[in-house]
């Protein structure tokens, strides 16, 4: 008998992982684009990606969060002391609030500088932001800070992960990982 708490739906596993990848490829994309020296060409197809993978995680993160405001999340194991508790929690919530600073201030960023998302034209949605490069240079330097808090965020999110997955296996890892044998 498996005394584990239940895991995450399958729609929350789905949403999950979904915006793992594309944050995961997001990040190296991200760290590359702005390199000096770089080959106009590599350049230009990876600010391409990039603000077209982000005009795309604005939509999946709402989703997520509407998803996660209208369900429950998966228990926490009993055995879990109440300080893993509390930082599991906030760690989440500082997750959702980068995942929502980071697309939306590169969104400013590239509307205020006066440049194409071409997902977001080719679909004819209005430019919400008016072309300032005052309003550029503070959403780019938003999109930086937030961006090396993510990624430590992150690190630190995995590395829990993989504690409760392979040494304390506890069930933590279960709850968002898909389900074996269902």
């Amino acid at each position: 008998m498996d005394h584990r708490p239940p895991g995450y739906g399958t729609t929350a596993r789905i949403l999950h992982w979904l915006v793992a990848a594309l944050i995961l490829a997001m990040i190296p994309v991200g760290l590359v684009m702005v390199r000096d020296g770089l080959d106009r060409a590599l350049g230009d197809a990876l600010y391409l990606f990039h603000k077209n993978v982000g005009a795309a995680l604005i939509a999946l993160v709402a989703l997520r969060l509407i998803w996660r405001l209208t369900h429950r999340p998966a228990p926490l194991p009993d055995s879990l002391p109440g300080w893993q508790r509390a930082a599991a929690g906030l760690s989440h919530l500082a997750l959702y609030a980068l995942l929502i600073v980071m697309p939306l201030s590169g969104y400013v960023r590239v509307r205020a500088g006066g440049f194409p998302i071409e997902s977001l034209d080719a679909l004819g949605l209005p430019t919400l932001v008016p072309r300032s490069e005052p309003l550029a240079d503070a959403a780019s330097a938003l999109h930086e800070a937030a961006a090396w808090a993510l990624i430590a965020l992150l690190a630190l999110h995995v590395a829990a992960a993989l504690h409760h997955a392979v040494i304390r296996r506890d069930g933590v890892w279960a709850r968002i990982w898909p389900p074996r044998g269902r």
